[in-house]
């Protein structure tokens, strides 16, 4: 069913304390050694400094006050009601101030011209007419010259600027940024606005403006067979900003994970009941949930991991209803919270692609990445782990209780030992 050994369970605790994992899916060995955990997670920058008059909102190339530096915008999202502006122009681009912001990343991970090259994939002609009429706006096309001599000068490629134009309008991965890259009245530029710190409501914005996005690319890009979707907070976790963003990106194969989930799903249809949810009721890993998700204390990471499953009947994000991507927005967000704002994370998200021919729940991972693997685990692929999954559960638990108290949460969260028997049951394969 899984990559545990038959009839040993995947989580165990030694007389020492010692507590060894496998990954129910992954197959990943990982230890915890007791006296590690006591350690401390957050990772405060030792480079502080004071913010200038007006520093606060051009931090860095995805502030508000630089909306030129990035590439054209696919959409916003403005106002009290996060109304969503789309395709605006460079010439209005500071008419309003977006809350979110979603445009292409000036250097992909995949290339429009690996599409065009590689798939033969040529632009739709919408995408050309915009194009076209943002070049026929001198903002728009000096936007454009900007952008591409910064491109040329990374890449050595130099196309004419029609073509620059169409590949920055027309790529397959794309940004979606946050408004604020420090708190309101920031007086240093430590003071970050994390996901936690955003309130539940923008939290369920930004997440469900994340959900049409990855919606939106898979259709644009027929030669896709999957969008992977991430956020890497803080440098040690791969950002280049620390500033609020998650990325998506169009890639031409499910990757080894998924094609090794498939593989285990042929033989077992509820194999993520099986493997995850009733081994974290077994094992008291449920950490909180609500009517639509369930999070966990996951077994078997290199990284102190949260695991958030949607309870609902689809699998793909686009096909749940709005109460239920809210249900998973609340829940991450809540998991985001009590982290907290100096712990490097990434989120991940996992979902059955299109045309997969077994059913996948929607589930987001959240790792703590507070240590770095090195020789131990480079020689014997065995990863020490310095929080094991018991300590992470009453951590969560602990935080989630306090920041509840506080008014941080959602309402509708049930924590810790609050949960009940249905909240485990995953339904994605009904």
């Amino acid at each position: 069913m899984s990559d545990a050994a038959p009839g040993k369970s995947p989580l165990i605790r030694l007389p020492d304390g010692t507590v060894k994992q496998v990954g129910p899916l992954t197959g990943t060995r990982v230890w915890t050694v007791p006296g590690r955990a006591s350690r401390p997670i957050e990772m405060p920058r030792d480079d502080t400094r004071t913010l200038a008059k007006g520093e606060a909102t051009r931090l860095c190339a995805f502030c508000e006050d630089r909306y030129l530096e990035t590439t054209p915008e696919k959409s916003r999202l403005v106002g009290d009601d996060y109304a969503e502006l789309r395709r605006v122009p460079a010439s209005r681009l500071f008419d309003t101030v977006a809350e979110f912001r979603r445009f292409g990343n000036l250097f992909e991970i995949v290339s429009a011209e690996y599409w065009r090259e590689d798939h033969g994939f040529r632009q739709p002609a919408s995408v050309v007419a915009w194009a076209d009429e943002y070049l026929a706006d001198p903002a728009g096309r000096a936007h454009i010259e900007r952008l591409a001599t910064v491109r040329a000068a990374a890449t050595g490629a130099s196309p004419s600027i029609e073509e620059a134009a169409l590949d920055l309008v027309g790529g397959s991965h794309d940004v979606v940024v946050a408004r604020r890259h420090v708190v309101d009245g920031a007086k240093t530029d430590d003071e970050l606005v994390s996901s936690g710190l955003l309130t539940p409501r923008e939290h369920a914005e930004y997440f469900a403006f994340t959900v049409r996005a990855l919606d939106e690319i898979a259709k644009a890009q027929p030669h896709a067979a999957y969008v992977a979707v991430f956020q890497n907070w803080l440098l040690p976790a791969g950002a280049s900003f620390e500033h609020l963003h998650k990325q998506l990106v169009a890639i031409d194969e499910h990757g080894p994970q998924v094609d090794h989930e498939l593989r285990l799903l042929s033989g077992d249809r509820r194999l993520y009941q099986h493997a995850i949810a009733d081994l974290a009721v077994d094992k008291g890993l449920v950490v909180a949930a609500n009517d639509h998700a369930v999070a966990f204390a996951g077994v078997g990471h290199r990284y102190p991991a949260f695991e958030v499953y949607s309870r609902s009947t689809a699998n793909l994000p686009s096909e749940h209803s709005a109460a239920e991507v809210r249900g998973m927005s609340d829940l991450v967000h809540a998991l985001h919270a009590a982290t907290g704002v100096h712990v490097p994370t990434n989120e991940e998200w996992h979902y059955r692609p299109p045309g997969a021919p077994w059913p996948m729940p929607w589930r987001i991972v959240l790792k703590w990445r507070i240590s770095n693997p090195a020789g131990f685990e480079g020689g014997t692929k065995i990863y020490v782990n310095t929080i094991d999954p018991w300590e992470l559960r009453r951590r969560a638990v602990a935080e989630l209780t306090r920041l509840r108290l506080d008014g941080r949460v959602a309402d509708g969260i049930r924590i810790g030992d609050e949960c009940r028997p249905e909240d485990a049951r995953l339904r994605y394969a009904d």
